[in-house]
Order: C-alpha cells, then structure tokens, then sequence
C-alpha cells in the first residue's frame, strides 16, 4: 500500500466543525508529527456511517481519520495523508500464473508416474515433460480451481468493500508433490472495519472449501482401496498423507471405514489409536487397508491442507484476521501459543519448525482496521467463530508420513 503524507493547511475551527457534526467533542489535544489532532468523546450516529461520512469530508483535505478505543474513551485521530494505492502490473500476475500452471501440471503428472526418470536434456527429456504435462491434467485443473475460488473469494469481497486488493499472485514451484507454494493477494490499503476485515479474510477459505469438498469426494470415488504393504524393502519409501477431520470424515464417507485401517489395534482401543495416529502418524498402519489416491483426491486433499494453512490464527494469515477481529489486540496475546504448538508439533512433523519461525518473523503484525469502535455484527460474529471451527476440522497435525526412503 502507498501512504501519501500531505501537510494540512486547514484552519482547527474547521476539522474540529466537521467532527462535531457526528462527534460529541469532549477533549481535544493538538498533536505532532504522530497526529494532527485527537478528539475524545462520543460518536452522536452510528459508527460505520459516521467513519464514511468523516472519511469522504477530510480525504479532499488530505487527512485520514482513526476511530480507535483509548483509555475506554471513543477517539477520532486525524493524521496527515492518504491511502492512494498505485496500480499493480496484471503482467505479473500472469506470467506467475502461466509459469504456476506449467509447474502444477508437471507436477501432476510425475505423482502418478511409475518408472525411471530419463536423462535430463536432450529431446528425450523435453517429450517427457510434455508427456508428464497432459498426464497431469486432471491433478492440475483441479488443484487451481480450488486455489482460483480460495484467492478470488478475497478479491471479490474487497471489491464488493471498495478496498483496494491486487489480483493473485502464484507461486510456482516445480518439482515438488503439488508443484505450487499456493498464491496470494495484498491489500493496497488498510480495511475500513473488522467487518470489512473479517469479510475480506474468511471469504478465500470458504470459498475454496466450496470447491475443495466436492472436489475431494469426487476424487475418493475415483481412488481405489489397497493394502499397504507389512515392510518397506530397503531404498524404498511409502508415503502416507495425513489427516484432518474433515479428511477423516471425507473418506469415512466414500468408503465406510476410517482409513488408513491398521491390521489390528494391538493393546490399544481404536479410539485411543486414532487419537495417537492423528497427533503422531504412529504406529504405521503397514499391513492394513488405505487409500490409493487418484490425482483428484491428492488435489481435494492438497486443498484442505492450503485452507488449513491460511486458517492459522496468526499475523497477516486468513485465521489472524478472524482471530483479530473476535479479540482485537488481545489477539497478540495468543501468539506465544500458537508459536508453542507448531513447535511441538514439529516433533512429528518438522515441517512445523519452518511455519513456527516464519510466523514469528512475520506474523505479529496484524491487518489493523482505520475504524476500530465498529463492532462486528451478530450475524458476522458467527461467522468468525465459523472460521476458528472450519480451521480445527482442516488442520492436519501430520501433513506426511514418510516410511523408508
């Protein structure tokens, strides 16, 4: 986002009539380089239609206005300059978009390909690749529809909000099992409220559940029940995706059975085992019943894991806009928590440990609203706390399990 600071040459009289027209003024304290001035006091109209109003009034003077909380006190602040965002180059966008095609397309057709890789360069590895490419159609179409559905859920809902948002960008990333590190989109400009907030961030998670669900259970009907094997010969490995209750119940659906189906429990009750397996991926179910995922399913269940991933209640992620806009700046106060279960989730999965560092390093800053006194609404409170239970039925505790290798 751009600011553009402008000195504000008006006359106090005047910015004080404008915010009395809405603002019962009780205090007044004529700032610095921080604020240009600072009204407490009590809003006379609702808050939403009153920040709309002062916004569009000051804007023409090159000031923006702050509704904040402070000291339990309502408080207008006028700082100088205006958001006035700079158009982003669509050609990027694209060109990322192409180059993230290409990749999740190679890169499912290699999740389905069985036999030796051939020489790199030469003609023979050019038509392997093409070949690889059209293979991993199917994989690929629906893989990006459901990140397509998640990003554009974002757009379209800051669009709805007249906030300024850029279109996707995609992140390609060949050779890797789903061939994409996912995409994202920027808000060129703060949100008005944390009803604009919360409707901007959960709008690309439900979205892309839209499309992920049906995709998944297509995908199941498509894949085949087998048994794993009892022991992974030496230089071989068997990979086992994890699961999320919502993965659980998805495939409990299709097939009528939990899956994957060890032999047999041992000491343990199923309960306790599924309990162990979910927050473990142990012990290995090696002899028992899974499923061999066709290429849909593995992009029905890379979708859910993207989802589950945005949810993370924390910093700029999907879930740190839900979790702010239920908690304001208490939600900082959870961080430590959550930086605390990835790192011991790592112990499983070290892949954890990566997600921990990066949001300690970038996921204390929050998407803080220009207005901050305008509540959320009953209906859209439901909403968020629909957001923190999608983001328990998503989380998968152990994305992979590899066995041998």
């Amino acid at each position: 986002m751009t600011f553009s600071p402008t000195e504000s040459t008006v006359h106090p009289e005047t910015l004080t009539g404008l915010v009395a027209r809405l603002f019962l003024v009780e205090e007044i304290t004529w700032g610095d380089e921080a604020f240009v001035v600072r009204y407490r006091g009590q809003l006379t109209i609702p808050s939403e239609r009153a920040y709309a109003q002062l916004h569009e009034a000051l804007r023409p003077l090159g000031l923006t206005p702050l509704f904040r909380i402070e000291e339990g006190r309502q408080t207008i602040l006028l700082v100088r300059g205006i958001y006035d965002p700079k158009p982003s180059n669509p050609w990027v966008n694209l060109v990322l978009f192409v180059l993230t095609l290409l990749s999740v397309l190679l890169a499912g057709g290699l999740y389905s390909y069985q036999g030796e890789l051939p020489a790199a360069g030469g003609l023979a590895w050019g038509a392997f690749l093409l070949s690889m490419m059209r293979q991993g159609l199917p994989f690929a179409v629906s893989l990006l529809a459901i990140l397509l559905a998640h990003e554009f859920g974002h757009y379209l809902a800051g669009r709805y909000h007249k906030t300024r948002v850029t279109l996707p960008y995609f992140l390609p990333f060949p050779f890797s099992p789903f061939g994409t590190m996912g995409a994202f989109i920027q808000l060129k400009e703060p949100p008005r409220n944390k009803r604009v907030l919360l409707d901007i961030g959960i709008a690309g998670p439900l979205a892309g559940l839209v499309v992920a669900i049906p995709v998944l259970l297509i995908g199941l009907r498509l894949s085949a029940l087998d048994t794993l094997p009892r022991l992974v010969p030496p230089g071989a490995a068997l990979s086992l995706e994890g699961n999320s209750l919502l993965y659980l119940l998805a495939k409990f659906a299709v097939f009528g059975k939990f899956l994957p189906a060890p032999p047999d429990y041992g000491s343990l009750s199923p309960l306790l085992y599924w309990v162990r397996y979910f927050f473990t991926g142990r012990p290995l179910p090696l002899g028992g019943q899974d499923v061999i995922l066709h290429p849909v399913a593995w992009a029905g269940w890379a979708g859910l894991l993207v989802t589950a991933l945005n949810l993370i209640p924390a910093g700029q992620l999907d879930g740190g806009h839900v979790l702010y806009v239920l908690l304001g700046r208490r939600a900082r106060s959870v961080l430590p928590f959550i930086l605390g279960a990835l790192a011991l989730l790592g112990t499983v999965w070290s892949g954890w440990w990566l997600w921990a560092l990066l949001i300690f390093l970038l996921g204390r800053v929050y998407a803080e609203p220009l207005d901050q006194i305008t509540p959320l609404d009953p209906r859209r409170r439901a909403v968020a706390l629909l957001g923190l239970v999608l983001f328990v039925l998503v989380f998968t505790p152990v994305p992979l399990v590899l066995v041998g290798g």
